[in-house]
């Protein structure tokens, strides 16, 4: 939190943040947390974040170790009802947030749509946004997000401290910055400006050619759909894919 308030300085957002040395999985944990909560919307904004995940939670439920060195966090921010009703959407206004957060510290960034973030082709970071309703009513938007900092990472991917050495700075720090880009992200949405991220979002993205992994097909990247999706076209046809509702 010493980060967080010298990062915003007299503007910090209220966060209830709970840090743990080690635990299964951030997701998990922040579940349990926002069912002990009173119902009806939220008053603030909720994280959860370990130094180690034995059992982290990433795409299409797959599991993953999240070793120390990394920034690994779930949060539940106190989403406005009546705007970004797409979780694609949020996704990608998260990844410009923290794009721009990384961009302002000297790294160069590329979003892989939906939820990754890239230097030079090679992973540094990934997302995963939810929309959590209560009855017909948004409640709120959860978001799972990995960095990595100074732990050792597969092939394919990066660090932050292979990229900047020792000035990449801790975990610690960087899980400021996230936070910094959750409240910013945040603030989009209650001024209903989520949409102006979009072309952010295209200006970032990675390729601008999706293969399709059950054909083999390979298609152009036309842009961003209003709610998030990667317009493809090949040839006459088109189709637009959309990873979370």
């Amino acid at each position: 939190m010493a980060h967080y308030r010298a990062i915003t300085g007299g503007d910090s957002a209220v966060w209830q943040l709970r840090a743990l040395p080690v635990c299964s999985s951030t997701e998990t944990w922040l579940e349990a947390w926002l069912k002990a909560l009173p119902t009806g919307p939220l008053q603030r904004s909720y994280a959860v974040v370990a130094a180690h995940q034995t059992r982290a939670t990433g795409q299409r439920g797959r599991a993953w170790s999240a070793p120390y060195g990394g920034v690994w966090v779930s949060a539940a921010l106190p989403w406005p009802q009546q705007v970004g009703r797409s979780a694609g959407l949020a996704g990608l206004a998260l990844a410009v947030a923290m794009a721009e957060q990384l961009e302002r510290r000297g790294v160069p960034v590329r979003i892989k749509w939906p939820n990754d973030l890239l230097v030079d082709g090679a992973k540094l970071a990934g997302l995963l946004p939810r929309l959590v309703y209560r009855g017909s009513k948004l409640r709120l938007v959860r978001f799972g997000l990995g960095l990595n900092v100074t732990n050792p990472v597969p092939p394919l991917a990066t660090s932050l401290r292979r990229l900047q050495g020792d000035a990449a700075g801790s975990p610690s720090r960087w899980t400021a910055e996230v936070m910094v880009a959750m409240d910013r992200c945040l603030a989009w949405a209650r001024a209903d400006q989520l949409s102006l991220s979009l072309s952010a979002a295209e200006a970032r993205l990675w390729n601008d050619v999706w293969h399709d992994p059950i054909d083999g097909t390979v298609w152009g990247i036309e842009g961003l759909s209003s709610d998030g999706g990667l317009c493809l076209r090949r040839g006459v046809s088109r189709r637009c894919l959309r990873r979370w509702g």
